[in-house]
């Protein structure tokens, strides 16, 4: 094949680039996950919530706002756990250390809290929670 015979590349269409297809005005324009926690349509949060220090007071207000919202899916119990542990992942490798113990407290704190007032939770729960709510209860 001769030189003249090839394609000039330069005149093919090109393929989009990762990300091109977005206009100027939808940049992206930060992290969707703390736009889900500050408008979240599930759960009414006590402002300031996740920075409180104690996992007793962090658990008592999810449980508060979990009871009264009507705009739940699922038992009061799965919002406040789903909102706890979104909040978890969501921080990821940013969480100190000693912050994840406090919201893993917070944690066994919210199901004491559902247990000690509505009898079992209404979750399913595996083997492994089942360890958990035992070791609760003996206590």
């Amino acid at each position: 094949m001769s030189r003249e015979e090839k394609k000039d590349v330069s005149d093919m269409p090109r393929k989009p680039t990762h990300g091109s297809d977005k206009s100027k005005s939808q940049k992206h324009t930060g992290h969707w996950s703390g736009d889900v926690t500050r408008h979240s349509n599930a759960l009414t949060l006590d402002p300031g919530l996740f920075t409180f220090r104690d996992p007793r007071r962090i658990a008592a207000s999810l449980k508060h706002s979990a009871v009264r919202s009507r705009r739940r899916k699922g038992s009061p119990l799965q919002s406040a756990m789903s909102m706890l542990n979104f909040y978890i992942n969501r921080a990821g490798a940013t969480l100190s250390p000693s912050r994840k113990r406090l919201l893993e407290r917070a944690k066994v704190e919210l199901r004491k809290l559902f247990v000690k007032h509505e009898g079992k939770p209404r979750t399913a729960i595996g083997s492994g929670q089942r360890k958990i709510n035992k070791t609760l209860a003996a206590k």
